[in-house]
């Protein structure tokens, strides 16, 4: 919560305590100077801080108690008798504005993302980049060639800048309330949060080069809901690119102009089979595969200097790392094939493609909610559903004997990767969104169980350790501490690999 707008809603509080307690000829004086302090508030709130909508009531109750005090003051009369059911209904009116004003500033708050916790100054920049050996094929609407949007952030020269805020364009905000059925204004407050990276900052000359990492959203996600993950990691010396992979964001800007939305979720029909939805979901990753795949090949151009960029030889491309939550998580191990490619991290996702070749013999990091390891968990005891179960969950047997068949084969392919380095982690009390910035957005999320019980901040703090300690082991030779086992520091964090 602001300053300013704390304070505005405190001095709103006052003057009704003041109204209600005060007799009548004892209050003319008060209420007036009260109403000149909130609107002196109001104003410096505005100026300095931004007005949101969700402040709406104390705005409208300060001029109202302004208006009615200053014409009480300057005429030296107070207004006419009201009745006492109408006085105590405006009363009870005004309460409940300021109870409600409260609850939507707890719901919905300006929240501050953590500091990055890294020697550097971090920088950003954002690249649009076009495949022209690529159709489009999730806007059939448009005959036109894939595009990108991929923002990156970087180790930067210490200096002065103004910070880039969190969110990208404002613009976006209403696509994204949207995507969680609210209404488009709700999320317009978003646009005061800051990042702590400089737009177009130098990069630092602490190291000739700095690997790079490339990041993947979740369906439906944003690059800017990996903020604080790709902030924290340039801290410590990496550069990275976090995709927005597009139609499978909720909204993506282009520079000129257009946003594009969701449509991938069109692949997917309520009347599919199993078979069908999980072809539909390996056409959907060899998209965002290929995604990966290019955009390294724009950054290969950008280190020549063939794409302009304060990146230019900057780059590290003999050490490349990739990681991604949900499916950007599977497009990480999916993407990982490529051999420029040698270690990623998949962030609560589950695999897709894992049919079409052998398995992958690299190091690997999969850090999995709690729930969904239960689910895994489930498969490796060879625990079958009850009918009950099967009731509650919406689901038949026929079709979560083909999910544990996948997961049968999605663990051996884990299994793989941890004979070359990897790890199988979870983490007590997260759930999906835990591992992206959604969780600062509302705390409603918790009480919805997309986030868990888990704090945001200690979420964070534990992610960004287990991330950073993996990618600085294998990309690095440094570190790979916390892969070594389970760490009192981290009791949340439990190894899982021996169960493989």
């Amino acid at each position: 919560m602001r300053l300013f707008e704390l304070l505005l809603v405190l001095s709103n509080i006052g003057l009704f305590a003041i109204t209600v307690l005060l007799k009548k000829g004892r209050r003319r004086i008060p209420v007036f100077a009260a109403s000149g302090i909130a609107t002196l508030l109001l104003v410096i709130h505005w100026t300095v801080e931004g007005y949101r909508l969700q402040l709406l009531f104390p705005y409208c109750l300060t001029l109202i108690f302004l208006a009615i005090s200053g014409y009480s003051y300057f005429t030296k009369t107070g207004p006419k008798k009201i009745p006492r059911f109408m006085l105590g209904s405006a009363y009870t009116a005004i309460a409940l504005m300021l109870i409600a004003t409260a609850s939507l500033m707890y719901v919905f708050p300006v929240f501050k993302l953590p500091e990055p916790t890294g020697e550097f100054k971090v920088g950003t920049q954002t690249f649009h980049f076009v495949d022209s050996n690529r159709e489009e094929t999730f806007d059939e609407a448009r005959d036109s060639k894939r595009e990108l949007m991929v923002q990156v952030w970087y180790p930067a020269q210490a200096g002065t800048g103004k910070y880039a805020p969190f969110v990208p364009n404002p613009q976006i905000l209403s696509y994204m309330a949207a995507n969680y059925g609210l209404p488009g204004f709700t999320l317009q407050h978003l646009k005061y949060v800051s990042s702590h990276a400089v737009s177009g900052a130098e990069v630092s000359s602490a190291q000739i080069s700095y690997p790079l990492i490339l990041a993947n959203p979740g369906n439906g996600s944003s690059r800017f809901l990996h903020t604080s993950q790709a902030e924290n990691l340039a801290s410590h010396g990496y550069i990275v690119a976090v995709i927005d992979h597009t139609y499978n964001t909720f909204a993506t800007e282009f520079p000129d102009g257009r946003i594009t939305t969701s449509t991938t979720n069109d692949l997917f029909s309520p009347g599919d089979d199993y078979k069908t939805s999980r072809e539909s979901r390996d056409k959907l990753g060899k998209v965002l595969t290929d995604d990966v795949a290019f955009t390294l090949d724009q950054f290969e151009l950008i280190q020549s200097g063939k794409i302009p960029s304060h990146l230019k030889g900057r780059i590290d491309l003999g050490h490349v790392g990739v990681f991604g939550h949900s499916i950007g998580g599977a497009t990480a191990y999916d993407a990982a094939y490529d051999p420029r490619i040698a270690v990623g991290i998949d962030l609560d996702g589950g695999l897709y493609r894992m049919r079409d070749r052998e398995g992958l013999r690299k190091p690997f990091l999969f850090i999995n909610s709690e729930s969904y390891f239960e689910k895994l968990k489930m498969v490796l005891d060879n625990r079958v559903y009850t009918d009950d179960e099967l009731k509650r969950m919406g689901s038949t047997r026929e079709w979560e004997d083909q999910v544990t068949e996948d997961k049968k084969l999605e663990l051996k392919r884990m299994r793989e990767t941890a004979a070359s380095g990897g790890q199988f982690l979870y983490i007590e009390a997260a759930e999906h969104l835990n591992f992206t910035d959604v969780q600062y957005i509302s705390p409603i999320f918790k009480m919805l169980g997309v986030t868990g019980k888990i704090a945001p901040e200690r979420a964070d703090f534990v992610i960004n350790a287990y991330m950073l300690d993996f990618f600085d082991k294998h990309l690095k030779n440094q570190g790979g501490t916390l892969m070594k086992g389970p760490d009192s520091r981290f009791p949340e964090v439990k190894f899982a690999t021996p169960l493989l």
